[in-house]
């Protein structure tokens, strides 16, 4: 049988073929391999917030402190960063107890979300609604209680833009029990006289001027009305203060 005279140098050619890849590195690289060394990133997200205000909590805080927390919230929501919350969590955790830190009177304008536009979350406030954020002995009566019975050290008036109360008003509405409604926003009308400008509901400026002067006219109404808020305010325990919520950025602006 004839020998073929090339297989030595195939056995060289595998041998030395064999030598290499033994030699090579091995490409780590390679997708589902266990010695991959290139890892994509992995996001970390942030835990859900699960604690409420504590009574320590509370205590803790002054007047100023709570104006700027709402302030770095109202920016937060801004910048659509708010916090993320457990819900369910928090409501079982409130259920032991409430600390709130602010006594909020906001207009009843569905696109106001109070606890939303300055980021807090269950426990955190004491919401009020009327429309034109207006006091009447009920709600007076209700800042008492969150002030002087549950400790919340600050109360906020939150007038917004383009608000339809201020424009009815403006208007003269007459219309059931929204008449008698009005009445308590007329005053603030009476102290824009000074407005330069058309003085009517479609005037976007002098509807703006109208809604701050109802601000502060309702905060006036606070002090006289309510010689317990006046007293803690003059004793600097709480602060009565005022502020105007742009519906088309979001931004609550401090009077």
């Amino acid at each position: 049988m004839p020998i073929n005279k090339t297989c030595p140098l195939a056995i060289v050619v595998l041998a030395t073929v064999a030598i290499s890849a033994c030699n090579s590195p091995v490409d780590t690289k390679q997708s589902g391999s266990a010695d991959t060394i290139t890892k994509s990133p992995v996001a970390v997200q942030a835990p859900l917030r699960e604690k409420v205000l504590s009574a320590a909590d509370q205590a803790a805080l002054t007047p100023d402190m709570i104006i700027q927390s709402l302030k770095d919230g109202n920016a937060r929501f801004m910048k659509n960063e708010i916090t993320a919350r457990d819900h369910s969590a928090m409501v079982r955790n409130a259920s032991l107890g409430q600390y709130p830190k602010a006594v909020i009177l906001s207009c009843l304008d569905s696109r106001i979300p109070v606890e939303d536009i300055f980021d807090k979350g269950i426990g955190d406030l004491f919401v009020a609604r009327v429309a034109g954020n207006f006091v009447n002995e009920d709600i007076l009566g209700s800042m008492e209680f969150g002030c002087k019975v549950s400790g919340a050290k600050l109360v906020l008036v939150l007038g917004h833009k383009s608000c339809g109360a201020i424009k009815s008003a403006i208007d003269d509405v007459k219309l059931g029990n929204i008449t008698a409604m009005l009445s308590k926003i007329k005053p603030a009308i009476g102290k824009s006289q000074d407005f330069s400008g058309d003085k009517n509901s479609k005037n976007d400026d002098y509807v703006e001027y109208v809604a701050k002067k109802n601000v502060l006219n309702t905060i006036e109404t606070i002090k006289a009305k309510s010689p317990i808020l006046n007293e803690m305010a003059e004793k600097g325990e709480i602060k009565i203060v005022g502020a105007y919520y742009n519906i088309q950025t979001g931004e609550v602006t401090f009077l």
